[in-house]
């Protein structure tokens, strides 16, 4: 990209916190390393941003739309005000549209935003993130983590190797 994009949404977990699984305990949020430094960034620059997380958990029966709704509060409280926040609740076999790497997230976002998918970046840290991007015509950012599978980097169009350096590949 030769210029900022119009937004940018992020993955959640792994991304921009920590990643704990099924967690719906707000003290147990803690944020990945340039974080807030990132976001802070884009918003600066007038870009929007938003967070597209699949929470299976909910669907799972392991976790409430209140738990879920208080981790993102805390989330908020430590980053500050997302534009549009995309959850998909769904159990990963129940084939709906929403759940990454399908591209049902990140066009609801981008329909929040009132942007465009094709001006649009998702930086996530799995292969999920990198094709429910590409599906929406989005630019996918991998910033991988110790669970992201080498394929998954192998494969991935873009690569940052954390979320500050994320920045200078998106222009």
């Amino acid at each position: 990209m030769d210029q900022y994009p119009q937004a940018v949404l992020f993955d959640r977990d792994g991304t921009l916190i920590r990643d704990v699984p099924y967690n719906g305990d707000p003290t147990r949020v803690s944020l990945m390393p340039g974080a807030v430094e990132t976001v802070g960034e884009l918003r600066k620059l007038g870009v929007r941003t938003g967070v597209v997380s699949n929470q299976s958990g909910i669907g799972r029966g392991l976790l409430s739309w209140e738990g879920v709704a208080a981790v993102n509060a805390r989330v908020e409280e430590l980053l500050g005000r997302f534009g549009t926040w995309q959850l998909c609740p769904h159990h990963p076999d129940d084939g709906c549209a929403c759940r990454k790497p399908r591209p049902g997230l990140v066009l609801a976002a981008c329909a929040a935003l009132n942007v465009d998918p094709s001006q649009t970046v998702v930086i996530g840290d799995i292969g999920a993130d990198v094709d429910a991007a590409r599906a929406a015509g989005a630019f996918p950012v991998l910033v991988p983590t110790p669970r992201t599978l080498r394929a998954e980097v192998d494969r991935a169009p873009c690569v940052a190797k954390d979320l500050a350096s994320a920045l200078a590949v998106i222009r």
